[in-house]
């Protein structure tokens, strides 16, 4: 055998690694109509979209709209007050007008929403006047209302967010599946309990949050496959923008790499570097939201309508916060009674010997173990999981203390990752039955059958967000054990009253509201609001007695109330008129008592002491107490005529 010949290292050449451009997405040659194609169901759900909420666009204010919007003093100046909503927590004009502190945990800063609604009164008010004074001031110039306009564009950028999640499911997530991205698309977008966030124009901050998710979801994949700069830098713009709409952006911090994980098959570690410019966006924002809300507040609210877990222990606390859970992933699946508030005492606190509690438990231990177990094989229900559990645990109250129970706005996010979930599902069942024709029927009746009911109570529930009379007696029968429910229809129907001239109707309308008032301030001994319209209630009926108690428990609760001053000036002017009255009649002393309470009500109006010491004078002959009144009466109007002639003719007398 000969010897082999040896080859030098340098020999050893190597030919150079070409970048391979991923393989383009194949087009489909169905034409556009087809079921599968993505106009036909772009434009199929943009048209089940308008169906399910055109009712909305004749809507007025409702619920939160009115602190967020219609009397946000910085929203009301248009673009002037830009900066200070960019600079401000989203409650801060709210507190600055009742002289309030900042009572919610951890702050909001959400500003982008609040910023349109400040471009809409800007573009869209024809008597828009920049006032700069308003700047500085805490009074509100209330605008055009401007709802039509803004519930259009809630329910049009609620329709674009669902259609980009269209885009993004069917270019990079299910390529080869188009079904299944349509029916997550469709459940999300029909879905009753997001009738909250598309009726309540306050709310359009979880859309924005949600669509702004999703378009860096899209640009963060198209930046992978093109490696181009632009699209990274779109994807980290989106990302921003879906901080400033909503703090739930943070999840995405494991829900990226996790996804790049399962559809491109990387390690974690890639897929963790590949995020890492949108873990840089995240601490940026941190920085900002500190430097402008700080931490929040972080003392516990004595208000049980802000801390309606003030009266549970510890253990009560926990276990009705994982009970909680499930009561969220019931009305996902039954979402037949909706309402708007579940604060106190509408969810009764729970304890460990609960069967409901360990219900709970078990089912979120169990999404917990598959989350892991699917993300190990990658596969995508892993993801849904994640998306589920990482926002619902955000709202859960388990980290920190929202300042309420639950509500349905606060699901809106992690029901993306349960419709996911349920169209992986019906897909599965559905490639079971062997005959297309079979398989396309039921598929259709299905859909069809689901479109139907839900657009029904869509319809029905965007009604009832009409305005706030019609969503706070609707949401009374919802949840009748709610402090705020039963509160809120009181105050709707003493509002109504004030109008209706029909004396009979009026009283009994006043009788209505005064059976819901006493039912909230029996629920909640120190509800303020309670107080003040039972009051205001008992004012309309002529019962200036039991107004008074009322509004002098609301004064020992809360004594600066704003609301308190105005109602006590009224009282006092109704009972020196009474006063007036009962001086012509058989019994002139009960004149005296009405003066009485009259001072009580108004102890600096010099009219009412004036009364008060002709009352003691002439009526009760108290010489002594006359002079007293009138003394006070000059100290508060030096000079005033009323009172220096009384004083002159008392001092003739002695």
């Amino acid at each position: 055998m000969g010897k082999k010949k040896k080859i030098k290292a340098s020999q050893q050449t190597t030919a150079p690694v070409e970048k391979v451009a991923p393989p383009p997405v194949k087009k489909s040659n169905e034409p556009w109509y087809t079921v599968n194609g993505f106009k036909f169901q772009a434009i199929l759900l943009a048209i089940i979209g308008l169906i399910c909420f055109a009712n909305c666009f004749s809507n007025k204010y409702a619920l939160d709209d009115e602190v967020i919007i219609l009397k946000n003093q910085y929203v009301q100046q248009g673009a002037a007050g830009i900066p200070k909503i960019m600079s401000s927590d989203a409650l801060a004009s709210f507190y600055a007008q009742y002289g309030g502190e900042q009572q919610l945990s951890g702050g909001r800063y959400r500003p982008l929403s609040i910023v349109t609604f400040a471009l809409e009164q800007q573009l869209l008010d024809s008597t828009m006047d920049a006032d700069a004074q308003l700047l500085t001031k805490n009074d509100v110039k209330v605008a055009p209302a401007l709802t039509y306009e803004r519930h259009v564009t809630n329910v049009l950028l609620y329709i674009l967010s669902v259609l980009f999640l269209l885009y993004f499911l069917r270019t990079y997530i299910f390529k080869e599946q188009p079904l299944i991205p349509f029916l997550t698309c469709l459940l999300f977008l029909i879905h009753p309990m997001h009738t909250e966030v598309v009726a309540n124009i306050k709310s359009r901050d979880e859309i924005f949050s949600f669509l702004f998710y999703t378009l860096t979801f899209i640009q963060a994949f198209k930046y992978y496959d093109s490696q181009k700069k632009k699209d990274l830098y779109w994807g980290l713009l989106f990302y921003f923008l879906a901080f400033l709409s909503k703090e739930y952006a943070i999840t995405m911090l494991v829900l990226l790499p996790m996804l790049f994980c399962i559809v491109k098959k990387d390690t974690i570690m890639k897929s963790l570097t590949r995020a890492f410019p949108f873990f840089l966006v995240a601490l940026l924002y941190i920085i900002i939201r500190t430097g402008i809300v700080g931490t929040g507040n972080n003392v516990e609210s004595p208000d049980l309508l802000n801390n309606p877990f003030l009266f549970a222990d510890n253990m009560q606390r926990l276990a009705t916060k994982i009970e909680i859970l499930d009561r969220y992933l019931w009305l996902l699946i039954h979402p037949t009674v909706l309402s708007s508030d579940y604060s106190y005492n509408t969810i009764p606190y729970a304890d460990f010997g609960d069967i409901a509690v360990w219900v709970s438990l078990f089912i979120l231990i169990g999404m917990i173990v598959a989350t892991i177990i699917l993300f190990r094989k990658r596969s995508i229900l892993s993801f849904a999981l994640a998306f589920y559990l990482l926002h619902l645990f955000l709202v859960s109250n388990l980290m920190f203390d929202l300042g309420a129970t639950m509500g349905e706005r606060l699901v809106y996010h992690s029901s993306f990752g349960f419709f996911l979930i349920v169209a992986i599902g019906i897909n599965y069942l559905l490639e079971k039955i062997n005959q297309p024709m079979v398989r396309q029927a039921v598929l259709v009746v299905g859909c069809l059958a689901l479109v139907f009911w839900c657009a029904a109570k869509d319809i029905e529930r965007n009604a009832q967000w009409k305005n706030n009379g019609t969503l706070f007696l609707a949401d009374v029968n919802a949840v009748p054990n709610s402090a705020l429910s039963n509160g809120n229809a009181g105050q709707t129907l003493v509002d109504s009253a004030i109008l209706i001239t029909d004396s009979l109707k009026k009283v009994e309308t006043l009788n209505h509201a005064i059976v819901y008032l006493k039912k909230a301030i029996t629920i909640h001994t120190k509800y303020v609001n309670g107080y003040l319209n039972l009051g205001y209630a008992y004012y309309l009926l002529n019962d200036y007695d039991i107004a008074k108690a009322n509004w002098d428990t609301a004064k020992a609760i809360f004594p600066t109330n704003p609301f308190l001053g105005p109602y006590y000036a009224n009282l006092g002017v109704s009972y020196s008129n009474l006063g007036i009255k009962q001086l012509k009649s058989a019994n002139p002393e009960l004149g005296v008592i009405s003066f009485e309470k009259a001072v009580e009500c108004s102890p600096t109006n010099v009219n009412f002491l004036n009364n008060l010491g002709m009352g003691y004078y002439y009526i009760d002959h108290e010489p002594e107490k006359a002079k007293q009144i009138w003394e006070r009466s000059l100290q508060v109007q030096p000079g005033n005529t009323t009172a220096t002639q009384a004083m002159l003719l008392f001092n003739n007398k002695q």
